[in-house]
């Protein structure tokens, strides 16, 4: 009984002088590549925040050069989103660890539910936070997209395509000042 205590202690110890070491921290390199052009149209899941559309919805997020604005399809109804650039406020990539819903559910089953526990996944999100001139409506909206690749390359044809700077992580519209002063 002694001997086991000594050895589950001297085994604690040796994990914690372990997690202690130092690590090294790489800087951020200065040459970043530019992501992929993206596609003009990406198969994507809207998550809520625009007026009138408050469930989730799988279809196509497409850039619509034409009329000047970003369009979501949803793929089961004729349901459409409409957010024209000049609305477009702000927009930011977000990354989120989620757990499957299968891991939920192997979680409450008893002694396999431990290890299923920990299973997250990364989720990424393209949000966006508009002010529509024409509607009077704002608000934030996010939309669910396949991987961070991808989310890369909307990101900066949005962000190019309506003229946002950045600041921090994320991408801003900064307002024309001389509208603003009569």
């Amino acid at each position: 009984m002694r001997s086991s205590t000594v050895l589950v202690l001297l085994l604690v110890l040796a994990c914690v002088g372990y997690a202690q070491r130092p690590r090294s921290i790489e800087p951020e390199p200065v040459n970043k590549t530019a992501p992929a052009p993206a596609p003009v149209t990406v198969s994507a899941k809207y998550e809520g925040g625009v007026f009138g559309y408050n469930k989730t919805m799988e279809g196509t997020l497409t850039f619509d050069d034409v009329n000047n604005q970003l369009l979501f399809k949803d793929k089961k109804t004729p349901k459409e989103i409409h957010i024209p650039y000049d609305a477009l406020t702000s927009a930011f990539a977000d990354t989120q660890k989620r757990r499957p819903a299968a891991a939920t559910v192997a979680s409450n089953v008893p002694l396999y539910g431990i290890p299923a526990g920990f299973i997250k996944t990364k989720v990424r999100y393209l949000t966006l936070q508009y002010n529509d001139p024409d509607s009077k409506q704002y608000g934030v909206t996010s939309f669910r997209l396949e991987n961070g690749d991808v989310l890369a390359s909307v990101l900066a044809r949005l962000v190019q395509t309506t003229g946002m700077t950045k600041r921090g992580d994320i991408y801003i519209r900064k307002k024309d000042v001389s509208k603003l002063t009569p």
